[in-house]
């Protein structure tokens, strides 16, 4: 009998949890990437049960959902995101009664917990895909996405892949089959080939598979690259940009004619009735789209997703040659980025809020300041200016205790495919001279934010009796949980403040939002309003002091709400002075 086999405890009754119609405007999403958060074991790597060890710490914290990133089995090519089996748990993680032992306890705590869920590609080893490499004749071949080689070419030799698309992690998007003497699709590395979402068979099967997860109790779903599984008909060449090795893909497979129906059809065939459906969250992760696409996404009347993960603000860092291409960050370029968004979805649909994830560095050191002068001030101001926006806010696991970057020095030191194989590309292809590749990796690699949980100050940061698959970052002495918790002036209960405004004051929820000095090189200032209530909030995001005419902005007087640095908080007039990387919000 197989895991997916079990019988499953249908679960109606979410303990303690809302089902109002759009709760989750109010709520705080907490991500966890499991290998990385405790070990319970002792073999390095995290799992199930050291997130069971730890659900105090994220109800202390007082969030309402859980986004757990795979936990499936996977061959670990991309760290999960490379799934062989959705119904059952990989060893390495624990079991499906640990993971419904975690359901339980989240659910005790009246916090949801939503699944990453991975469904453009599967992982080579998933056998779908083995039933469907195996012969052309094979009832499971159109499952994926298999094309001849190119016409007048030799199949396997470069050149003759069927289009000219790159793959997002290096090299051709294409990898010749010997057996069947075709290519198949892998947008992503050549473990992971694409589903072919045009086959009906394909979205029944994955909508079965949604289902029977809702049933054992899960919350909703975080999709990954899900705006991707709507391509183009016939798969055309992208354009070559100049110093590029391979097609530019995108415009032809992500935001495809057929997303909106596909996804209004998971929400439809998943979730049920409308009034049914309101209990669960459903995000989408898409990278490239334009706020009028995610207007309707995100429409309630539509049934597509209930929130998207854009990257538009993710990438004003990044130069002509992407994200290992870094540049400085300018901060109008960055207000100018969020206001386009919180204008665009102020209507209708919403935002999701976010500094960081597990594909993005920490956020303390892109966007704020991690030396030890100013990193606990400057993760008190991001999150201020973050949490206090309209949209539903999310947590990467450590961000509440200022986690910084780690250190990343030689190519050994890295564990991220990505990274990896850009490395490869760049030194062996392109000829780069790896001293200068790796400082861009070190700073915008995906290892940083993979790096264990700093629990205390023990050996491993209390996160593994044993070897942690990934170094621990070296500042974890005196950057801990233990340390933060139940100290008042930490950037854990500054955290957990902001999450205790968003659950009590309807303003930060529900108001409108006006962006303020958006060509201001320095402040950062918004407000908010709803009724006769309102809400302003300024921010000096620098290591120089800053000064804001709140007079200007319609603001003489107001109570202190939150500052991040008690000790002489500014006065309301003309002329408020602000130290650096101090941030204030002040209520009337």
């Amino acid at each position: 009998m197989t895991a997916a086999d079990e019988s499953v405890l249908i679960t109606t009754e979410r303990s303690g949890q809302p089902a109002e119609r759009g709760w989750w405007r109010k709520a705080v999403v907490y991500q966890i990437y499991p290998r990385s958060f405790a070990d319970s074991n002792g073999d390095g790597m995290g799992d199930i049960r050291g997130i069971i060890e730890h659900l105090d710490h994220i109800e202390k914290l007082g969030v309402d959902v859980v986004w757990l990133s795979p936990v499936y089995r996977s061959p670990q090519d991309d760290n999960g995101y490379d799934i062989s089996d959705y119904q059952d748990i990989d060893p390495m993680f624990g079991s499906l009664a640990d993971l419904d032992e975690l359901i339980a306890g989240l659910h005790a705590r009246g916090i949801r917990l939503v699944m990453d869920l991975v469904v453009n590609h599967t992982s080579d080893e998933h056998p779908w895909f083995e039933a469907s490499r195996s012969s052309k004749d094979d009832p499971k071949r159109h499952w994926y996405v298999w094309r001849p080689a190119r016409p007048g070419t030799v199949p396997g030799e470069p050149g003759a892949e069927p289009n000219n698309w790159g793959s997002i992690f290096s090299g051709p998007a294409w990898e010749y089959d010997e057996r069947t003497g075709e290519y198949y699709l892998h947008l992503f590395t050549r473990k992971q080939p694409d589903l072919n979402w045009e086959n009906p068979e394909v979205r029944r099967a994955v909508h079965d598979m949604m289902r029977w997860w809702v049933a054992r109790g899960v919350d909703g779903f975080r999709m990954d690259v899900i705006n991707f599984i709507s391509k183009v008909d016939g798969l055309p060449d992208g354009e070559v940009h100049d110093g590029a090795l391979f097609g530019n893909g995108f415009p032809f497979f992500a935001g495809g004619p057929r997303l909106d129906e596909f996804l209004a059809e998971i929400n439809r065939e998943v979730f049920g009735d409308d009034e049914e459906a309101v209990r669960f969250l459903t995000v989408g992760e898409m990278p490239g789209s334009t706020v009028e696409q995610a207007q309707l996404y995100t429409d309630p009347a539509r049934r597509e997703v209930d929130m998207i993960f854009q990257f538009e603000h993710m990438e004003v860092d990044e130069g002509p040659g992407g994200k290992f291409d870094p540049r400085p960050i300018h901060l109008p370029e960055l207000k100018r980025s969020l206001a386009r968004w919180q204008d665009g979805l102020a209507e209708n649909g919403w935002n999701s809020l976010y500094w960081s994830n597990h594909d993005r560095p920490r956020a303390v050191s892109r966007f704020g300041d991690d030396s030890e002068e100013y990193r606990e001030v400057s993760a008190k101001a991001l999150g201020t200016v973050l949490h206090l926006m309209r949209g539903t806010p999310y947590v990467y696991q450590g961000e509440e205790l200022g986690m910084t970057n780690t250190v990343l020095e030689r190519i050994e030191d890295f564990r991220d495919v990505e990274s990896l194989n850009y490395f490869r590309e760049a030194t062996e292809v392109r000829g780069q001279d790896p001293a200068e590749v790796l400082p861009a990796l070190a700073y915008a690699g995906r290892d940083n934010s993979r790096t264990p949980v700093q629990w205390d100050d023990s050996s491993n940061a209390g996160f593994t009796a044993g070897e942690p698959w990934i170094a621990v970052t070296p500042n974890y002495r005196t950057i801990n949980a233990a340390a933060q918790v139940d100290d008042p002036a930490s950037v854990f209960s500054h955290y957990r403040e902001l999450v205790r405004l968003r659950h009590e004051l309807p303003i930060v929820s529900d108001g409108t939002l006006t962006m303020h000095l958006l060509d201001d090189e320095q402040v950062f200032a918004y407000s908010r309003a709803l009724g006769d209530e309102g809400l302003l909030v300024l921010a000096n995001p620098s290591g120089r002091p800053a000064s804001v005419n709140a007079s200007a902005l319609g603001w003489t007087e107001g109570e202190v709400l939150l500052t991040n640095l008690p000790d002489g908080v500014p006065s309301l007039g003309a002329e408020v002075a602000l130290r650096p990387w101090e941030a204030v919000a002040w209520r009337r």
